[in-house]
């Protein structure tokens, strides 16, 4: 199983980044998808995720009306769009994908401890 990510860069605080995630898991309909972050010092924070099946999204707080997690179901693609950067969105940001059945979607998704496979790590860096 392979996920690599991609679209992290510099940018300047309000901007906009749309990142991406090609995964090798099949069916691509059947895992649920995730997008977590790390920054320096921090531990890993959940972001953004799309559970498997009906693909219902669920965002942490701190990235909700910003972030938008979506597939696209033909290129096996994963992408979250992150629009009004803040400079404390700067992190490492990881996909990763899970084909666990949970009693509570909400919360497996955002538990990093369910996900099986990760990507590489893309970094994005918001400055002031």
């Amino acid at each position: 199983v392979q996920l690599q990510a991609c679209g992290g860069g510099l940018v300047q605080a309000g901007d906009s980044l749309r990142l991406s995630c090609a995964a090798s898991v099949r069916p691509f309909r059947g895992y649920h998808m995730g997008w977590f972050r790390q920054a320096p010092g921090r531990e890993r924070q959940f972001v953004a995720a799309s559970t498997r099946d009906s693909g219902t999204t669920f965002y942490a707080d701190s990235v909700k009306g910003r972030f938008t997690i979506s597939r696209d179901y033909a290129k096996n693609t994963v992408v979250l769009q992150m629009d009004s950067l803040k400079p404390e969105d700067t992190a490492v940001y990881y996909c990763a994908a899970a084909n666990k059945a949970f009693r509570s979607p909400r919360l497996g998704v955002q538990a990093g401890e369910s996900y099986a496979y990760w990507g590489q790590g893309t970094l994005v860096t918001v400055s002031s």
